[in-house]
């Protein structure tokens, strides 16, 4: 009895044994995180954004960017600089993809097919704005009028100087008030963006004509600064969207470009695009084409 009561419990312990043995097996060859949630990785390409300074000093394109690389497979690499300077990098084969506000300029490089699906965006105005004193005294005048003002006075008028949307604006305005800046001795270049040149020209309490989204964004930073000449039929600020010509560089991402352009023109970017600012400001910082 004795001996079989020892056999029965030696039975036992190779049975516990061997099932202790497989479950180590079990863990040994487990693959590791097998039991982790799996999660998906994807892979992003690079799409180069070529904009002027105004859409990224307004902060549009803070809020516009996060909501395309969301949606689509592209790490956004923006170079905001004047629009003339972005669409050399166009005609270059430089960057994927351009958003900027020359349509004279633009249409050249449509014309010469350096850009492809060229589209309208958005919309706002530029402005004059200067010091509330209003040393010229150009507060509601018209902007030819404005101008002469300006020059006649010999006030501080500051320009970018940058081959920008803003600076060919400009020029444009000069030269429909059959004037040259440059004669007056108080004419300053800064050669920077939009933002930085509203700072120089609120410390040298000057002139400066500017779109209103980066004047909205800024205004707080300027002191008694305000906006002077507006409204005027010249003074409209259009935005188009385009995608470089793959033509112009093996580089191009062109299912990345075509992707931005669609996303810009979409529905839902458009509603965004029409409330930017009414919350922070009390009015939208740019507007859509009806």
């Amino acid at each position: 009895m004795k001996n079989k009561f020892l056999s029965i419990m030696f039975i036992l312990s190779l049975a516990l044994m061997t099932a202790c043995s497989n479950s180590d097996t079990e863990k040994a060859e487990a693959p590791e995180g097998a039991n982790e949630p799996e999660t998906t990785k994807v892979d992003r390409t690079d799409l180069i954004l070529a904009t002027t300074t105004s859409t990224q000093d307004s902060g549009l394109l803070d809020e516009l960017i996060p909501m395309f690389e969301e949606e689509n497979p592209y790490k956004v690499k923006t170079i905001a600089v004047g629009t003339g300077q972005a669409l050399e990098m166009g005609v270059k084969g430089e960057a994927d993809t351009l958003l900027t506000h020359a349509p004279a300029s633009e249409k050249e490089l449509v014309d010469n097919e350096d850009v492809l699906n060229y589209q309208q965006v958005m919309y706002n105005d530029f402005v004059v704005v200067g010091p509330t004193a209003d040393p010229a005294g150009v507060k509601g005048l018209s902007t030819t009028e404005a101008f002469a003002k300006i020059f006649e006075s010999q006030s501080v008028f500051v320009s970018r100087g940058d081959d920008s949307g803003t600076h060919k604006k400009e020029l444009q305005l000069w030269e429909e008030a059959s004037l040259t800046p440059s004669e007056n001795e108080a004419y300053l270049e800064t050669g920077q963006g939009m933002g930085n040149s509203l700072q120089v020209a609120a410390e040298k309490q000057g002139y400066i004509l500017t779109d209103r989204a980066t004047y909205l964004a800024q205004k707080d930073t300027l002191g008694e600064f305000e906006v002077l000449v507006e409204g005027d039929d010249n003074l409209l600020n259009i935005y188009h969207v385009m995608e470089v010509n793959p033509e112009k560089s093996d580089m191009i991402n062109v299912e990345g470009a075509k992707a931005f352009v669609e996303f810009m023109i979409d529905e839902d970017t458009q509603s965004t695009i029409a409330e930017f600012g009414v919350e922070e400001y009390g009015e939208p910082l740019f507007f859509l084409f009806e």
